[in-house]
C-alpha cells in the first residue's frame, strides 16, 4: 500500500492531543486531516477516500464517538481512542465495526499498528464495494422472469421443477438459465450461487414450505 496515498482523520476535541497525533501518524508517512469536532469532520470528510480510516475520541463536544460511527455506516474503518472507556462501551463499538479500542494515553506504536490495519481493511471494503456494485449492475440487465428463474435455479431446483413452479414450459426455462449465466457472466450453477449469496438479490421461498409442491412437478410431467 502507497502510505502517501493514504489518509487518516484525527477526531478530537482536545488541540494538543490533535497535533500530537497529527505529528505521530505524519511521521509514518501518511496523509493527516484533524478536526475537533464529528460535525466538522461531517462537513469535511471524504468517506469514498480510499486508503482511509478515522482516530475517533469517543467524548466529543456534539456527537459522541459511537454516534458519528452510526453516522458513518461502516463507510471507514474507525479506531477509536477513549480515556472513559469501559467493557460494555468497547464490545458495542467492536461490533458495530470498529477496527480497534484504544485507551489513551495510547502508546505510538500500538495507534500506528491499528491505523495500519484500519488503511488495509479499508482496501478490502473498498474492493469489495465495487465487487457488489458490479454484480448488482448485471442482476439490473436481467428481466423479472430470469430474474425469478435464477431464484429458484440457486435453491437447487431442476429445470423440470423451475417450470412447474412458474407455470412454463420446461424448454422455455432452459432458454431463460443460459441467459441468466451469460448476464451473470458465469459459467457454473455453483459460481451463481455464490454471487446470489453476495448480492441477496431477492428473499428466496423457504424451501421447507415448496418441498411438496417441488416433488409433484418432479413427478408429473410439463405441459408444453
Amino acid at each position: 500500500m502507497n502510505q502517501a496515498a493514504a489518509l487518516v482523520y484525527i477526531v478530537d476535541d482536545d488541540p494538543s492531543v490533535r497535533r500530537a497525533l497529527t505529528r505521530l501518524v505524519k511521521s509514518a508517512g501518511y496523509g493527516v486531516e484533524a478536526c475537533g469536532s464529528a460535525r466538522e469532520f461531517l462537513d469535511h470528510a471524504r468517506t469514498e477516500r480510499t486508503p482511509a480510516c478515522v482516530v475517533l475520541d469517543v467524548q466529543l463536544p456534539d456527537l459522541s464517538g459511537l454516534e458519528l460511527q452510526r453516522e458513518l455506516d461502516a463507510r471507514l474503518p474507525i479506531i477509536f481512542l477513549t480515556g472513559h472507556g469501559d467493557i460494555a462501551m468497547t464490545v458495542g463499538a467492536i461490533k458495530a465495526g470498529a477496527t480497534d479500542f484504544l485507551t489513551k494515553p495510547v502508546h505510538d506504536g500500538d495507534l500506528l499498528r491499528a491505523i495500519g490495519q484500519a488503511l488495509v481493511r479499508s482496501v478490502e471494503v473498498s474492493k469489495a464495494t465495487h465487487e457488489l456494485e458490479e454484480l448488482r449492475s448485471r442482476v439490473g440487465r436481467l428481466t423479472v422472469r430470469e430474474r425469478e428463474v435464477m431464484n429458484l435455479i440457486v435453491l437447487g431446483l431442476l429445470n423440470k421443477q423451475v417450470a412447474c413452479e412458474l407455470g412454463t414450459a420446461e424448454k422455455t426455462v432452459k432458454v431463460h438459465r443460459a441467459r441468466v449465466m451469460q448476464k451473470m457472466k458465469v459459467s457454473s450453477l455453483a459460481e451463481l450461487v455464490r454471487m446470489f449469496d453476495k448480492i441477496a438479490v431477492a428473499k428466496t421461498p423457504l424451501q421447507a414450505a415448496r418441498l411438496t409442491r417441488f416433488d409433484q412437478c418432479a413427478r408429473q410431467p410439463v405441459a408444453r
